[in-house]
C-alpha cells in the first residue's frame, strides 16, 4: 500500500491543478505587494523583506499541512484517488486589512513601523478567531444543511472567484478565448485534444504563446522584473506584534465580520470537499490554517491564510496532494527571492485565469449535483448576498477612481439611476454569514421546519444588532440596523406561530409524522 501512496505525491492531474492555484496565489500576492506600495507608500524593503517573505511562508505551511491530512487521509482509508486541500491567503483579507487598518493607521501617523505592528495583530486576532472556532466547526456543519453550505460556496465561486477571471478574459479575447475552449474541451468534455499533452501545460504554452504573438507581453517588463529579485528570509517580528497590541483595539472590530467570514469559508469549503468524497477532520483543518496565520503574523505576515475555494474542480481534474504542496513550496521559493514579478512578466495572467473561471463553475456545479429537487430554489436565495456584495466592491471601487463617495453623489440620485446602494450596503457587507442565514431560514420555510427557521431567524437578528451583517462597521445597536434586527424578530415569530398552528391540524401533523 506504502509504495501506491507514493502515487499519491504526484498524478497527471496535478500539473493543471498546480499552475492553477500557482496563479492564483501569485496572483494575490502581486495584488498585495501593489496595494502596500502604490496605495498605501509602504517602502519597498518593508514590503518586500518583510511582509512578502512571511506571506509566502504562512501559505507554505498550511500547504505542508493540508498535504499532510490528505496523506493521511490517503493511508487511512485505503483511497487512491484522495484530492488535498487548496490553500491560499484570504483574498477579502488583503483589501480589508489593506483599506480598514493599515492605510488609515498611516495616513494617521505616517508611521510605517507603526501601521505594521497594528497590522500584524489584526492578523494575529484572525488567527485566534479559527484556532477557538476550530472546536465547534463539526457542531456547525451539523446544525447547517450541506444544501445552504454548498449553496453558500457556489456564490463565493461564481462570484468572487470566477466573475474577475472571465471580466479579463473578455479584455484580451485573443488570449483567453482559445484558452477557455480548450478548458471546455478537454475538462468539461469527454474527447479531449492533443490527448498527450497534459492539459494544464498546454493552456499556458497556448496562451502564454498568444500573449507574446499579440504583443501583450514586453521584454521592458521582464528586465524591471529583475530587479525584485533577492534573497529576503522570514525575520521574527514578536516584539512588534505585541507593541501593537494597546494601539490595536480600535482596529479590532473589523476582525470580528472577517473573521467569521473566513470561519465560513473554511467550513464550506471544508464541506465541499465531503461531499466530493474526501472527509477531512474539521478541527485538525481550522486549527492548522490557525496556527500557520499565527507564526505568519509573528514572521511579518499581516494577512491570514484560509482553506482555498476549489477543491471539487482540481478533483475533477484528476488531482491529487503533489498540486497543493508543490504550490505551498513555490509559493515560498518565489517569496523568498522576489520572482513574482519575473514569472508574470514572462507568463501572462490571462493565459491562466481561464482555470478559475473553470474551478468556479465546478463548485456551483457541485451544490446543483449535491441538491435535492425541492431544497434547489437555496441555492438561487443564498446568492444574492455574494451578488450583493461583488456589485458593492465594483461600485466601490468606481467611485473611489472618481475621488468621490456615494454620500457625494447622493444616494437618492443614486436611485434613481437604479444603482440601489442602501440595498447593496446592507445585503452585501457580512455576505458570507448573511447567506448562511438566509439559506438556512429559506431551506427550513421550504422543509416545513418552522422551529429550526425561527432560530436562525433569531440568529440573525443578534448578528445584525452588532453589526456582524448588514452593516460596513461592527456597532451595537446601530440606527441603521434596528429594522433589520425588528425584521427578523418579526420572521421568528411568525415561525413559531406557524409551529403551533401546525401542531393543531391533523393533517399535517400526518405530514409531519410520516416525514
Amino acid at each position: 500500500m506504502d509504495k501506491a501512496l507514493k502515487g499519491l505525491l504526484w498524478k497527471r492531474g496535478d500539473w493543471a491543478a498546480y499552475f492553477g492555484l500557482l496563479a492564483n496565489n501569485l496572483t494575490n500576492l502581486l495584488t498585495m505587494a501593489s496595494l502596500l506600495l502604490f496605495v498605501v507608500g509602504f517602502p519597498d524593503d518593508m514590503v518586500y523583506g518583510r511582509i512578502v517573505p512571511a506571506f509566502g511562508l504562512s501559505i507554505f505551511l498550511a500547504s505542508m499541512a493540508y498535504g499532510y491530512f490528505g496523506y493521511k487521509l490517503a493511508k487511512t482509508s485505503g483511497r487512491l484517488d484522495v484530492t488535498a486541500l487548496p490553500s491560499g491567503p484570504s483574498a477579502p483579507s488583503i483589501f480589508t486589512v489593506t483599506f480598514l487598518v493599515i492605510l488609515p493607521v498611516y495616513q494617521q501617523t505616517n508611521n510605517a513601523q507603526f501601521a505594521f505592528q497594528i497590522a500584524l495583530v489584526w492578523c494575529f486576532f484572525e488567527a485566534l478567531i479559527l484556532i477557538a472556532g476550530s472546536f465547534l466547526g463539526d457542531f456547525i456543519r451539523k446544525m447547517v444543511p450541506r444544501t445552504v453550505l454548498l449553496s453558500c460556496l457556489s456564490g463565493l465561486g461564481l462570484l468572487l472567484l470566477a466573475m474577475n477571471p472571465m471580466l479579463q478574459s473578455f479584455e484580451t479575447p485573443v488570449v483567453a478565448f482559445v484558452v477557455l475552449i480548450i478548458i471546455f474541451i478537454n475538462w468539461f468534455g469527454k474527447s479531449p485534444i492533443f490527448k498527450k499533452i497534459p492539459t494544464g501545460f498546454l493552456l499556458l504554452a497556448v496562451g502564454t504563446a498568444l500573449a507574446w504573438i499579440f504583443g501583450l507581453q514586453s521584454p521592458e517588463a521582464i528586465t524591471a522584473a529583475l530587479h525584485t529579485l533577492g534573497f529576503n528570509p522570514p525575520e521574527v517580528h514578536v516584539v512588534s506584534l505585541f507593541q501593537g497590541i494597546p494601539h490595536a483595539l480600535p482596529y479590532l472590530a473589523s476582525a470580528v465580520p472577517l473573521g467569521l467570514a473566513n470561519y465560513i469559508f473554511d467550513l464550506e469549503n471544508i464541506e465541499s470537499a465531503h461531499a466530493a468524497g474526501d472527509s477531512y477532520n474539521t478541527r485538525k483543518v481550522m486549527l492548522g490554517n490557525g496556527i500557520a496565520s499565527s507564526i505568519g503574523a509573528f514572521a511579518g505576515n499581516p494577512f491570514p491564510v484560509t482553506v482555498y475555494i476549489g477543491h471539487a474542480g482540481w478533483k475533477s481534474i484528476g488531482a491529487g496532494i503533489g498540486y497543493t504542496v508543490a504550490s505551498g513550496l513555490s509559493m515560498l521559493i518565489i517569496a523568498l527571492f522576489g520572482i513574482g514579478a519575473l514569472l508574470l512578466a514572462v507568463i501572462p495572467v490571462v493565459a491562466i485565469v481561464p482555470i478559475l473561471v473553470y474551478v468556479g463553475v465546478v463548485t456551483a456545479n457541485q451544490v446543483v449535483r449535491e441538491t435535492p429537487k425541492i431544497e434547489v430554489p437555496v441555492i438561487f436565495i443564498t446568492l444574492f448576498p455574494w451578488i450583493a456584495n461583488w456589485a458593492l466592491s465594483l461600485a466601490n471601487n468606481v467611485l473611489t477612481a472618481a475621488q468621490t463617495t456615494a454620500a457625494k453623489v447622493g444616494i437618492d440620485t443614486l436611485s434613481a439611476k437604479g444603482v440601489y446602494y442602501n440595498g447593496l450596503v446592507h445585503l452585501g457587507n457580512g455576505a458570507p454569514p448573511s447567506s448562511i442565514m438566509w439559506g438556512s431560514i429559506a431551506i427550513f420555510a421550504i422543509l416545513n421546519r418552522p422551529l429550526r427557521a425561527a432560530t436562525f431567524a433569531v440568529i440573525a437578528a443578534g448578528l445584525s444588532l452588532f453589526g456582524i451583517i448588514h452593516a460596513p462597521t461592527v456597532g451595537f445597536a446601530q440606527e441603521a440596523l434596528m429594522p433589520f434586527v425588528y425584521a427578523y424578530l418579526m420572521v421568528a415569530a411568525l415561525f413559531v406561530y406557524k409551529h403551533f398552528a401546525d401542531r393543531n391540524d391533523p393533517e399535517k401533523q400526518l405530514a409531519a409524522s410520516e416525514a
